[in-house]
């Protein structure tokens, strides 16, 4: 019984040897080319949305506003560099919003710039306190 039993299990172990080695040569759903390729998009679209808020962070109607709010710009644009995931995007549109509206050195702030501009800083206050 003990070599029927020994038979049995070297069987088994050579199935299984068998199965794992075809199941290796598979094929997968995603290459690796195109993992890159979205990592490395996912890092470009990071990078367009912190530029665009260091540029609405620039924005002398923002400045202004900001030292009138006591806040430290110099803080904000650190922070900008840490945070990521939905606060990033949040913050991104928002700057992206104060971009346009004050793309070719407007003057004047409507109230929606103005507003916008103030939840992008207390995005950025938020997230550093937080952190």
């Amino acid at each position: 019984m003990t070599i029927a039993r020994k038979l049995l299990v070297f069987l088994l172990i050579l199935l299984t040897m068998a199965s794992s080695s075809a199941f290796a040569d598979q094929r997968h759903v995603v290459t690796p080319s195109q993992l890159a390729a979205a990592v490395a998009d996912h890092v470009e679209r990071q990078d367009a949305d912190r530029s665009a808020i260091h540029e609405a962070l620039g924005q002398p109607e923002v400045r202004k506003m900001a030292t009138s709010m006591g806040i430290d710009l110099a803080r904000a644009n650190a922070a900008v560099d840490t945070i990521a995931g939905a606060e990033l995007t949040r913050a991104a549109n928002a700057a992206r919003q104060v971009n346009q509206q004050l793309v070719g050195g407007a003057s004047t702030i409507v109230i929606s710039t103005t507003t916008i501009i103030i939840i992008l800083l207390l995005i950025i206050i938020l997230i550093i306190a937080i952190k």
